[in-house]
């Protein structure tokens, strides 16, 4: 137990380098969309998104998932109460899935192929704020509010169309 406190610090770093990648891949993603007439450019967006999501965004996916588990191991505990935890299990599994599909995109584009405008990726930048809100609303509170729960959804689904629906950049 005495090693607990240390496991939560890697676990905070580790998250907090995974939130970095899931906030600024796709920011990457609408600058290859947007640019993909401009091969110099597109050639060092590649590297960037290749180096972002291998060397810093999967590794710390893993680092947080592996310590989060190591967590609830030495404290069960955590398991118990109104499901707060649950909840944020629930969400991290959606938030590694969303992890997941920067690497679909990724490959896509990689090859050339734009399966989506820079209007989708600037939308879908959104995503993580409010899985990210919810995950940490409920490790602050240590409970689970299902008001907070939809109307953070909600917010968050609105601020997703708004910027899906805005004024597309000149492609």
């Amino acid at each position: 137990m005495e090693y607990y406190l240390w496991i939560l610090v890697f676990h905070i770093m580790a998250v907090m380098s995974w939130m970095a990648m899931l906030f600024y891949q796709p920011r990457l993603y609408v600058y290859h969309t947007e640019h993909k007439n401009k091969k110099d450019f597109v050639e060092v967006v590649k590297i960037q998104e290749y180096k972002m999501y291998k060397y810093i965004g999967l590794p710390a996916m893993w680092a947080s998932i592996l310590s989060g588990i190591l967590m609830i191991y030495l404290r069960p505990d955590l398991l118990s109460g109104d499901g707060w935890m649950h909840a944020k299990i629930l969400f991290v599994i959606l938030l590694t899935a969303y992890s997941f599909s920067m690497e679909y995109y990724r490959k896509r584009l990689e090859k050339g192929k734009f399966p989506k405008n820079g209007n989708f990726f600037r939308a879908y930048n959104e995503v993580p704020t409010f899985l990210s809100l919810l995950i940490v609303g409920y490790v602050i509170t240590k409970t689970f509010s299902i008001a907070f729960t939809l109307i953070t959804i909600a917010f968050g689904a609105f601020v997703i169309y708004k910027v899906y629906k805005q004024k597309p950049k000149e492609e």
